[in-house]
């Protein structure tokens, strides 16, 4: 029997479900997870949970996991007091900040940062207290192109989800949701709901170059070539504005460029483009018709529509062929969520901003342009090895594993090798981390407070769902958001360690806090506009991630207004609320008021978009590698820092070369034999699994594998047999508007090893 249940939102992906976690007492007064399974109760979840959800108890017991800050010293990784730790960080740093550029520190924010709290309030200040450009984050890894295609068109990072709970028609393009769960689209039980769409008369279709888990229960899959998303979505535009169909109805007037699409459009007839997409015209001319004809319909598009060379551009005509249809901000649709935390498309003048601006700066090497403060992970090597001034001479990752999760590996191994000087807030050593001169571990996600600041904007429902730490700090761990301000507190050349160094950290936080109410009572339009701040804060009674998540929630569209709206959300109502807060389906007609750009319209065209157009349009009729590489995903699995849980590892090889039969035959290969596998940037040897699930010249590796590197000192996943994939990609086959890496269509060789 427990003595305990607590309840939260799983951290490890974006479905956030949620969880009901049974604890027992010790002999020692202290508590251990007995059983952890998913929570009937949660308002978006309702009991959903995969295999990932019941594991929080082995991260949290893993002995791998840090629990001290390390300081390399001779080579090895030894143990020390967090004042000796950030002592030893800022003697590290100490020439290189007094030589006068700030750029010659980098920063790199991992995928796990956007999962938790307290990194997605403090990286900001951190950052800004480092004073450097050379900011790089896993957002070009993998999403950056919708965020960028997103902010073109509709001023902000306003991201369509599709309204998986009532359309009638699903059309997804490199997405895997019965793997990912979900990604840019927040749907807990993902499954159930494709299911459900079917249950009531409805079709769904997926395009992959692979027959996904999500194609196999599908109602139709086009096996489509890699790279070949944008020429599709272009001929389904070619079509229906040649058909009669295309029509955007209500939306018309609010949209700038629509008279220009007959002409763009005209050259991707689905005839032109088969060779691109070896999808023959009959198919592109039904799911045209049945995409015009479906009392709701809504395009979704993910990772192999982003991680390509045409990623900006496929990810705008996802929406572009939602607005054509009529399905773009209508229920059952491509609709926007409403953030109860707030977003930049709920702040400010409704309809009516900025806009967005690419490229504010350009990098020192290759003058790659920026998006949103950050370049390109492909980048980060050659500020690296590249010597002048603004050379990158010290590192800090936070949460983040580039020297596996991005391009040409062995190069950005090599690169973080050459480092004078780095710093991790990470809690295993892995193949990035063994790297630093300093490891700061924070603490297991029992132990942190969470809320889906970031994923919850992509969410198929208005969805707001606070967890408390479900056990307490053990003895000498310190809290993450403690970590982020003490470390910043030294990049504003703070005291280092001791009471100084806490009080440091103390009065950033409260600048924080004061910087996140200021901006919310100067806003004209805020419900708090013209308030004082201060009046703000106390009211708050908190302190840390909890008083910040505070005043973004009841400043935001559902908040209480610091009193104006007794009916609102405050963090007391989250915490009375376990389960979640249903705030309600998602709310059509959003446009315009959700709308930032200076012209008041949704904007489709601009010099980037129409440069890329052109592109496609000149290589329609080029032919394809012969062989190409594409990733995949596996439920058990997320990213490289899962693998250490022996639960999730277990059973079969998973890391397997899928490769159609009749390419088998071709090269050689028997099922389960080792093939060699050469991209221009490196080469991997991994066991080959026959499978007519991908259709031929295509092969498939999954990502976050590989971890049995020199000084990886990560037990399980070390064992495991398998490849990182990223030693073939490519760090200069990218999309050119964001830079983002091509994990997807790497040309390749294979060959039996």
């Amino acid at each position: 029997m427990a003595d305990r249940v607590a309840f939260r939102t799983c951290p490890l992906c974006e479905a956030g479900c949620g969880l009901e976690i049974e604890l027992t007492g010790k002999p020692d007064g202290t508590e251990e997870v007995k059983r952890i399974r998913g929570d009937q109760a949660d308002v978006f979840s309702a009991g959903f949970i995969c295999p990932k959800g019941s594991t929080l108890k082995h991260l949290h017991e893993d002995p791998d996991w840090l629990r001290q800050p390390h300081v390399k010293r001779d080579g090895g990784f030894v143990a020390v007091s967090w004042d000796e730790a950030f002592e030893t960080i800022a003697a590290g740093l100490e020439p290189i900040l007094t030589a006068g550029n700030r750029d010659a520190v980098g920063i790199y924010l991992g995928n796990p940062n956007a999962h938790n709290l307290a990194p997605m309030f403090y990286n900001r200040g951190l950052i800004k207290s480092i004073g450097t450009q050379n900011v790089f984050s896993a957002s070009t890894v993998d999403q950056r192109p919708k965020e960028v295609s997103s902010a073109m068109m509709f001023g902000s990072v306003a991201v369509p989800v599709p309204d998986l709970d009532r359309t009638d028609y699903l059309l997804m393009l490199g997405a895997n949701p019965l793997a990912s769960n979900g990604s840019l689209c927040t749907a807990p039980d993902f499954p159930g709901r494709l299911a459900k769409i079917q249950d009531r008369g409805g079709k769904i279709v997926v395009v992959d170059p692979r027959r996904s888990e999500t194609a196999e229960r599908a109602d139709q899959h086009i096996a489509i070539k890699p790279n070949g998303d944008a020429y599709l979505l272009a001929a389904l535009v070619n079509v229906m504005l040649n058909d009669g169909s295309a029509e955007p109805g209500r939306l018309t007037k609010h949209t700038t460029g629509l008279d220009r699409l007959p002409h763009l459009f005209a050259p991707f007839t689905p005839e032109s483009v088969e060779g691109r997409t070896g999808v023959a015209p009959e198919v592109v001319r039904v799911l045209a018709s049945e995409l015009t004809g479906a009392p709701t319909a809504a395009v979704y598009g993910r990772i192999g529509t982003t991680c390509q060379e045409f990623g900006t551009l496929s990810s705008w005509l996802v929406d572009v062929v939602n607005l054509v249809t009529g399905n773009l901000d209508s229920v059952g649709g491509a609709m926007f969520t409403t953030h109860a935390s707030g977003q930049p498309s709920t702040k400010g003048e409704p309809g009516r901003g900025r806009g967005f601006r690419l490229g504010a700066r350009t990098s020192r090497v290759s003058g790659t342009q920026s998006t949103f403060g950050e370049f390109p992970v492909t980048v980060m090597p050659e500020e690296i090895e590249t010597a002048g001034d603004g050379q990158i001479r010290a590192m800090v990752t936070v949460g983040g594993n580039p020297a596996s999760s991005n391009p040409n590996s062995g190069r950005m191994n090599s690169a973080l090798a050459q480092l004078d000087f780095m710093v991790s807030v990470d809690p295993y050593i892995n193949e990035t981390t063994r790297h630093a001169d300093v490891i700061l571990p924070p603490p297991s996600p029992l132990q942190k407070s969470h809320y889906d600041l970031a994923l919850l904007q992509f969410g198929v429902r208005n969805i707001a769902n606070y967890s408390p730490p479900v056990l307490p700090l053990d003895d000498g761990q310190m809290d993450e958001g403690q970590i982020l301000l003490r470390l910043t507190a030294i990049f504003a050349g703070e005291a280092a360690s001791g009471p100084e160094a806490e009080r440091a950290a103390a009065g950033i936080d409260h600048l924080t806090a004061s910087a996140i109410a200021g901006a919310a009572t100067r806003d004209d339009y805020s419900t708090v506009s013209g308030r004082d701040v201060d009046e703000l804060l106390e009211m708050t009674g908190r302190a840390g991630p909890e008083r910040l998540l505070d005043i973004a929630v009841r400043t935001g569209p559902f908040g209480d207004g610091f009193g104006s709206d007794p009916d609102g959300v405050s963090m007391d109502v989250l915490q009375e609320h376990p389960h979640g807060l249903d705030l309600g389906p998602l709310h059509e007609h959003r446009i315009p008021d959700l709308l930032r750009t200076p012209s008041g319209t949704i904007e489709l065209f601009n010099e980037a978009l129409l440069s890329e157009l052109e592109r496609l349009t000149d290589t329609v009729a080029d032919d394809v590698a012969p062989m190409m590489l594409i990733g995949r995903r596996h439920v058990r699995s997320n990213n490289s820092w899962m693998h250490n849980v022996k639960v999730l590892t277990k059973g079969r090889n998973r890391c397997t070369l899928q490769i159609h039969p009749d390419d088998a035959d071709r090269i050689g290969l028997v099922d389960g034999a080792p093939a060699r596998v050469t991209s221009r940037v490196g080469e991997v040897v991994v066991d080959c699994e026959r499978t007519d699930a991908i259709r031929p010249g295509v092969v498939s590796i999954p990502h976050g594998f590989g971890q049995n590197d020199a000084g990886v000192q990560l037990r399980v996943a070390s064992e495991y047999r398998g490849v990182n994939t990223n030693l073939l990609t490519d760090e200069y086959l990218r999309d050119p508007i964001t830079g983002n890496i091509a994990l997807n269509g790497v040309p390749v060789e294979v060959v039996p090893a």
